[in-house]
């Protein structure tokens, strides 16, 4: 370095005492999301940092690669800091082991991603300025924030809204350590970092769980950056920004899957010349991404076969189909989109592409009660449409949501919008269905109506007597014959046809959106209780769901769990239980990984290999003779 920095590289903030004994829980949601939230938070990232006036594409180059271990600047703080971690929890203690295996590496994998027509960040000079003009110290040193454009359409157009994505490149890494490398517009060239471990004590004293790279000045009070003259991996000498991510994670190391993840969320960016992607020696353009897509060395070409991947269909849709114009309401003002619309009887799952401006797909959205019509389409709004479907993004700007919504009244008017653009949709398809399936003229029934209703009459009158009472009128009786039961073959089984096997969950009926707008929007089914078992032990419970029987949710990787208590007439009682109140942990028994619990809802539990297992730690409140009905939502 070209300059004397003091202590060591990596810099951890002390603290009286530890109070927090866990991992930042977001790394686990962005682990979860594996390359595909890696390459979308990056890549949207990029997107946001375009150059001011500039009309060509952003290009973005991801590389994978490895470099020795002791070139990873710094590399020997994190390592004292992970060797002095201790877990105080089974997924804690199995996360530090995990770290401390990977440490044995002299030579590791990396991914890095690139930037360039793009502006980096400003103001790595002032390090933590504190400044909302200072891009780098809102980047480097801030969780939970982002830098918000002066220009209001500009910032609508923005990818980013939450600022949790930062820390998606920490999840990458087995040590979740992460760098950026940045050129601004004056040429200077800075290198940052940020570690996620856990409040630790090092050297006798406690500290913060997240470490920065980075320089201090003299009284210890202001954090400023790095000068870039490291290891020609962590380089960036054109503007623009380069995330680089040493010790990557195994899943995340697959060429194919990252150029996959690109093309699923950015089609529609990189169809209209707004994004080129280099993946190693891959180019993804306008000119080229068709060939991506219709490689079967990336997608299956089977059209009957499209029931979670559609980014093909997404493609020919968006390519082939003429833009019809879809008016959506919230209930307080309209919503216009141009909607891209394809029927073809072979498609097995009907999905909508919700895209943003900037053109980076939110979610693959089920329209209620029509996920199984034929049918695929791709959503655009302009820019009063992009900040409202801005403003219903989750974290992980995967799904429409109204559920981080604050406000009540936006909260109603959200709830509304989504229900507002299933009930369009659904009209959409009723009108292709019945364009496509057309009847072959009126017929005349009056006849047929005759004959059915003399048949009727024939029938119960063969079935039943008459007994005369006082002034002539009749009642009927029923005959002494009791229908016998089918007889069973040797097996055990009634003969004639054989009953299909009831599924063990049973999808519950929710309220008519018109006139209700707390209508759930995942689909909602009650478990059977041949499906869950249940243990108390002192004061924990242990709850075992089986869903290796059921088609309803074959296939799904998580679910949310709500329940009911239930009396001995079999009497629900869906308000009497309050989960927080009763229980003080929800965590997976597997992993111990904590699930979150929002509006007396388990949310986003892990289903593997069909099955859920959780432990419950019990309060002293907990009434063990309790009968709860579950309910399941995916």
């Amino acid at each position: 370095m070209t300059s004397q920095h003091i202590g060591p590289l990596w810099k951890f903030s002390p603290i009286p005492n530890i109070e927090e004994s866990n991992f930042n829980k977001i790394l686990e949601r962005f682990y979860n999301m594996r390359v595909t939230g890696l390459t979308r938070e990056n890549t949207q990232n990029s997107m946001d940092g375009r150059l001011i006036g500039y009309e060509g594409p952003v290009t973005l180059t991801i590389k994978t690669g490895s470099i020795k271990k002791k070139d990873i600047p710094g590399i020997e703080d994190v390592i004292a800091r992970i060797n002095s971690l201790q877990g105080r929890n089974s997924y804690t203690r199995e996360t530090i082991q995990h770290m401390l295996n990977k440490l044995s590496q002299d030579e590791v994998r990396y991914i890095s991603f690139e930037d360039s027509n793009t502006r980096g960040l400003t103001g790595a000079r002032n390090g933590q300025s504190n400044s909302a003009q200072d891009t780098w110290g809102i980047y480097a040193y801030n969780k939970g924030v982002h830098f918000e454009e002066a220009d209001s359409e500009r910032e609508t157009s923005r990818g980013g809204s939450h600022g949790v994505g930062k820390i998606a490149s920490n999840a990458a890494s087995d040590l979740h350590m992460m760098y950026f490398a940045n050129c601004d517009e004056h040429g200077d060239q800075h290198l940052g970092g940020t570690v996620q471990l856990i409040e630790h004590q090092y050297e006798g004293k406690y500290y913060r769980s997240s470490g920065y790279f980075t320089d201090i000045n003299e009284d210890q009070t202001r954090f400023y950056p790095y000068e870039n003259t490291f290891n020609p991996v962590f380089a960036k000498d054109t503007r623009g920004l380069k995330i680089i991510i040493p010790f990557l994670r195994k899943e995340y190391d697959n060429e194919n899957e990252i150029i996959k993840s690109i093309c699923d969320s950015f089609f529609v960016s990189i169809l209209k010349g707004k994004l080129e992607v280099n993946v190693n020696d891959e180019k993804l353009t306008s000119d080229t991404i068709t060939s991506y897509v219709t490689n079967p060395d990336y997608y299956n070409q089977d059209i009957t076969e499209a029931k979670k991947i559609f980014t093909p269909l997404y493609v020919d849709t968006y390519l082939n189909q003429e833009p019809r114009e879809l008016i959506v309401s919230d209930g307080e003002r309209d919503f216009r989109f141009n909607l891209y619309f394809r029927y073809d009887e072979e498609i097995p799952k009907g999905r909508v592409a919700i895209v943003r401006t900037i053109g980076m797909k939110i979610e693959d959205f089920k329209v209620t009660a029509n996920a199984n019509k034929p049918y695929n389409a791709v959503m655009i709004g302009g820019s009063d449409e992009d900040s409202y479907i801005k403003s219903l993004e989750n974290e992980s700007h995967t799904e429409l949501s109204w559920e981080h919504i604050k406000d009540a009244k936006l909260q109603k008017r959200a709830k509304r919008f989504i229900n507002n653009l299933s009930r369009e949709m659904a009209k959409v398809i009723e009108a292709a269905v019945k364009e496509n399936n057309p009847t072959d003229g009126i017929m005349n029934t009056e006849d047929i109506l005759y004959v059915v209703e003399t048949q009727f009459k024939n029938d119960l009158s063969d079935s039943m007597g008459t007994v005369m009472i006082n002034k002539g009128k009749s009642v009927v009786k029923a005959s002494t014959s009791v229908p016998k039961k089918t007889k069973k073959n040797k097996n055990g089984k009634s003969g004639g046809e054989e009953r299909p096997k009831r599924d063990p969950l049973k999808r519950k009926k929710t309220e008519n959106m018109e006139n209700d707008l707390n209508e759930e929007l995942k689909t909602k089914y009650s478990a059977n209780p041949e499906m869950v078992e249940r243990v108390i032990l002192n004061n924990k419970e242990l709850i075992k769901f089986d869903f290796t029987t059921s088609e309803m949710i074959n296939g799904e990787t998580s679910c949310d769990i709500s329940l009911a208590v239930i009396d001995g007439m079999g009497v629900e009682y869906p308000d009497e239980f309050n989960l927080q109140d009763n229980y003080s942990i929800v965590s997976d028994l597997q992993s111990g990984r904590e699930y979150a619990l929002d509006q007396n809802v388990i949310k986003d539990v892990r289903i593997h290999q069909g099955v859920s297992e959780l432990q419950l730690g019990l309060k002293g409140s907990f009434n063990k003779s309790l009968k709860f009905v579950y309910y399941i939502e995916v």
